[in-house]
């Protein structure tokens, strides 16, 4: 917090004077006021959480303004594009794609894909209507060349492409067209309209927060001769759903 003879905080130890005065100048910080710091080693994470702590702020100071939803201004749309094409995954010490591994490639960013990967821009697109995802899509890769590049940057290798993809490595040599699509998710529009705030209310037999389905009573159990016709032992106890 600010108070009258500067920041306080835990992390004090870790700041020298001047970079105390830089963070309090840089956001204008003055006496009563709060700064939150958010740090981790994952960006997105960072991101994520700031995100949450923005909107739940948001929300306890009542910064979200209720609307009449049959005023023009009450539905927001913002597309939301210039995703990277990879994140690092942590655990595996690899870059990871975000998409897919067939999303397409902003040209210009294709330059630092052997050096800095992070740096490559994805075809990917969002919409996002009063803060939800209202569909998601992307443009694809439609030539071989790139297509490979993408793999190799994701550690797979010639033979397990062909291994794995052989179908679309050579569809792609008669001349694949440009080609992308976006998938809407009608109930996040329907909930909307509704003034609802869960999907779960707009959905006419919506699963329990554990995936169970009351009215089929799915996941239930599979008979031996099911499981065996498709070459499958499970493994579960015997009282799980699922299990023979």
């Amino acid at each position: 917090g600010v108070g009258a003879d500067g920041l306080r905080s835990p992390l004090d130890k870790f700041f020298t004077d001047d970079e105390r005065a830089g963070l309090r100048s840089a956001a204008g910080a003055g006496e009563g006021d709060l700064l939150l710091i958010v740090a981790d080693r994952r960006s997105d994470l960072v991101l994520k959480v700031l995100g949450a702590l923005r909107n739940r702020l948001a929300d306890r100071f009542g910064l979200i303004p209720d609307v009449d939803p049959k005023s023009p201004d009450a539905w927001r749309f913002v597309w939301i594009t210039d995703f990277p094409w990879f994140e690092w995954n942590e655990d595996a010490g690899r870059w990871d794609f975000i998409h897919h591994p067939f999303t397409g490639v902003v040209e210009d960013t294709m330059q630092h894909l052997e050096r800095d990967p992070g740096k490559v821009i994805s075809k990917a697109y969002d919409i996002t209507l009063n803060g939800w995802e209202l569909a998601s899509g992307s443009i694809r890769i439609h030539d071989r060349a790139t297509q490979q590049k993408m793999f190799g940057a994701l550690g797979i290798g010639p033979q397990e492409a062909e291994e794995k993809f052989s179908f679309l490595l050579r569809a792609f040599r008669y001349g694949a067209p440009p080609h992308g699509g976006i998938a809407p998710g009608i109930d996040r529009v329907v909930a909307l309209a509704a003034g609802e705030s869960n999907i779960r209310e707009v959905i006419a037999y919506p699963k329990t927060q554990t995936a169970y389905d009351p009215l089929t009573d799915a996941p239930a159990p599979v008979a031996p001769e099911q499981l065996a016709a498709v070459h499958l032992k499970s493994t579960a106890p015997e009282s799980e759903p699922g299990t023979s």
